[in-house]
């Protein structure tokens, strides 16, 4: 999944956690948290990998094994 769309999938993720009467605020707020810490993995993987690759191709397939785009 691209890192867009999975910002995209989070987002929607975050909407519908703010418009639901399943969760108390204290449950929403907890949640929104977990869903931006996420997020901001998601970012941190693709700048590791960035990385990586400076280092070597290798990386490349390594990723490529294991299913991170």
């Amino acid at each position: 999944m691209s890192s867009h769309k999975h910002h995209e999938h989070l987002t929607t993720i975050k909407e519908a956690i703010s418009k639901t009467n399943n969760l108390n605020e204290d449950e929403k707020s907890q949640s929104v948290k977990i869903v931006e810490e996420w997020f901001l993995e998601d970012r941190a993987s693709g700048t590791l990998k960035q990385e990586l690759l400076k280092i070597s191709l290798y990386f490349e397939e390594l990723f490529s094994e294991l299913g991170i785009k």
